[in-house]
């Protein structure tokens, strides 16, 4: 059964500066992980009820992992700022180091950051060097984005340097689609746009998906995103790695494709996608 408590000061959602007093832990949820072969962390946060439903609260508050393409969205965020990419129908620049394998980019900017094969994280990688590594680390800082570690790597993203755990993935996510971070409000909605993936007349479905590793080579999985009914956002964040810490998690497939799978599930179960929310 789910249990609910009070954590005014200890449960805070770090990029939005809010505490909510009303969280439920509902170990139930973890019934959709274990099916999955996986194990995880789920976080969902009713914005208009100030309320958090989480499954695995150590893991939801105190563990870090690589944000992987997540990172896409801060990236994206700071491109768009600095006018490095015009806006979503925009095509990528082209001028990065040699070393990097060549890339025909026939997509628009809003295409590529939905992509969520090898074609995003070259993309992206090539995105980071028109940027420049100051210029990320500098808004990194600003915005107190996870560990703000970014070692030495060009994907500093993906590789163990800079990590963040899914209280701060969801705060990034709640002030983004409120124009609460300190960008332009023209920057903040294009990059909601970009991140929209479903519509209908009963909801809207925005996320963004992620693979990266952990030290021992482990892989995880993330989605983050938001859910709109009746004008009302639920915002939402899944992680997911390896139940087993032997086995090879290529033997449950793409786990972003797992994470989806696990957050519609819980998403349905709690009456969403049916316009009743």
């Amino acid at each position: 059964m789910p249990r609910a408590f009070f954590a005014i000061l200890a449960f805070p959602l770090v990029f939005s500066g809010c505490s909510p007093n009303n969280v439920t832990i509902d170990d139930s949820l973890g019934r959709y992980f274990d099916s999955a072969g996986v194990k995880g962390t789920f976080g969902l946060f009713d914005n208009g009820h100030g309320h958090f439903t989480i499954f695995n609260l150590p893991g939801y508050r105190d563990s870090f992992y690589s944000p992987g393409a997540t990172f896409d969205i801060l990236q994206s965020l700071i491109a768009i700022q600095t006018g490095v990419v015009k806006d979503d129908s925009s095509k990528l620049p082209t001028d990065y180091p040699a070393d990097l394998p060549k890339l025909d980019i026939p997509a628009n900017f809003g295409q590529d950051f939905r992509d969520t094969g090898s074609f995003n994280e070259l993309a992206f990688l090539a995105l980071s060097f028109d940027i420049k590594r100051d210029t990320l680390k500098k808004w990194i800082d600003s915005l107190q984005y996870g560990n703000r570690k970014i070692g030495d790597s060009a994907e500093f993203w993906s590789n163990g340097a800079l990590k963040i755990n899914c209280d701060e993935q969801l705060g990034l996510l709640k002030k983004l689609y409120f124009n609460q971070l300190p960008f332009l409000a023209r920057t903040q909605e294009i990059v909601c746009r970009m991140m929209q993936t479903e519509s209908n007349s009963v909801y809207r479905l925005s996320y963004k998906t992620a693979e990266s590793k952990k030290e021992d080579g482990q892989r995880i999985g993330w989605v983050m995103g938001w859910v709109e009914e009746n004008k009302h956002p639920y915002f939402f964040v899944v992680n997911l790695e390896s139940a087993d810490g032997a086995k090879d998690l290529r033997q449950t497939g793409d786990l972003r494709q797992t994470g989806l799978v696990i957050a519609k599930k819980i998403l349905q179960q709690d009456g969403f996608f049916e316009g009743k929310k």
